[in-house]
């Protein structure tokens, strides 16, 4: 049987690790997992809840294609209460995790062959599904000066038809300030690209909160999902905000590729968005585990790190230690029981000398692994 060349995308490296872990596990092992960037929490209990009533009176088929009219009246009402955003709830499209979202905002948007820009480091799977939909990733080398992440000048003479910015970002936790966001907005619009804005880790910040390209502007797409902040991973669900003349086009677009986003997941999320003290509550465990990791990390030998602003995440250069990141990553799971990402997932060119190490888990379980990750580079 053929395959398309569309369908040649790389593994997503961590979920690879993720595997070697598990198995690791499997065999007796008690594995620290500081790879992958889920909550170590589940879902709220109201959002529980909230499904086992629904599940009794309700037989949960398909929704309509852009979202319970509820969920996006109330994902609207949320723009207010976080960033005094007058939102249309006309606007707002529920999506199948952000993941959907990205299909239907590439699809939208863009034609075959069209260049998107994406800051490196970065979320890889944005590369990716960009490659399986016959676009063009551009990868823009971003600097430490700027906080690894895009700046107006960066984009002259890549030709773009759009612009993918993340902010928190993964894998380094760095934010746009409303500044910095203003100017890519600014030199996006004026060279007639498209500016997306990936926001799935808004509402996880530490010392700032992080700003919404709605506060800018209305020509943009905006991607969100309940599951980081929400800690929702499983349930595949998310939401965007598109201009008002786009609504059509993603609704028709959505009707096809997805028909709706699980019903039962728009139940819950719902019932989600009014857990504060239990979201805060998670909130401030990250918030302990940053620190331990600020500290920790350097302690253990990794001292060349990026500043995390929010999310759930610390990206470390690791030049120093070696030039092979996937190798490295591999010798601490095996020696130390420490699962860690390979920077070559975010950064094609220069991830071979980085890691990425999540603290989205339990405290304890950040306290543990600074200690075995300690503990091995002293026998290294």
């Amino acid at each position: 049987m053929r395959n398309s060349t569309r369908s040649e995308v790389d593994p997503f490296i961590v979920m690879d690790v993720m595997e070697v872990a598990r198995k690791a596990e499997e065999a007796g092992r008690r594995i620290i997992h500081m790879e992958v960037g889920q909550p170590s929490t589940g879902a709220p209990v109201a959002a529980q809840q909230a499904l086992v009533q629904a599940l009794q009176s309700d037989a949960l088929g398909y929704t309509v294609a852009l979202g319970i009219p509820a969920l996006r009246e109330r994902i609207a009402r949320m723009y207010g209460e976080w960033y005094n955003v007058d939102l249309d709830p006309g606007r707002v499209v529920v999506t199948s995790g952000s993941s959907g979202a990205f299909l239907l905002a590439f699809t939208a948007l863009f034609d075959s062959g069209d260049r998107v820009g994406i800051g490196a480091p970065g979320y890889p799977s944005y590369r990716q599904i960009l490659h399986a939909l016959g676009l063009t990733p551009v990868d823009i080398e971003t600097a430490a000066e700027n906080r690894l992440q895009p700046v107006p000048s960066d984009l002259s003479g890549l030709d773009l038809a759009g612009l993918m910015v993340a902010s928190p970002a993964n894998p380094t936790g760095t934010m746009l300030n409303r500044d910095a966001m203003a100017a890519l907005i600014g030199a996006t619009q004026e060279a007639g690209a498209a500016f997306i804005s990936d926001e799935i880790y808004h509402g996880i910040e530490y010392e700032a909160k992080a700003v919404t390209a709605l506060e800018l502007t209305n020509d943009a797409y905006v991607i969100n999902s309940f599951s980081k902040y929400f800690s929702m991973t499983g349930w595949r669900v998310g939401w965007m905000v598109v201009p008002e003349d786009h609504v059509r086009v993603v609704e028709r677009l959505a009707q096809n590729m997805f028909i709706c986003a699980p019903h039962a997941s728009q139940v819950a999320a719902l019932a989600a968005m009014d857990c504060e003290e239990e979201l805060q509550a998670n909130l401030a465990v990250y918030a302990r585990n940053r620190q331990l990791m600020l500290e920790g990390l350097p302690k253990a030998g990794f001292s060349n790190i990026a500043p995390p602003d929010g999310a759930f995440y610390v990206y470390a250069d690791v030049s120093e230690l070696t030039q092979d990141s996937r190798a490295f990553a591999a010798e601490i799971l095996e020696k130390a029981g420490v699962a860690v990402t390979p920077g070559l997932d975010f950064d094609p060119v220069r991830g071979a000398t980085t890691l990425r190490f999540s603290y989205a888990r339990s405290t304890a379980d950040i306290e543990e692994g600074l200690s075995r990750l300690r503990s091995f580079m002293e026998n290294r």
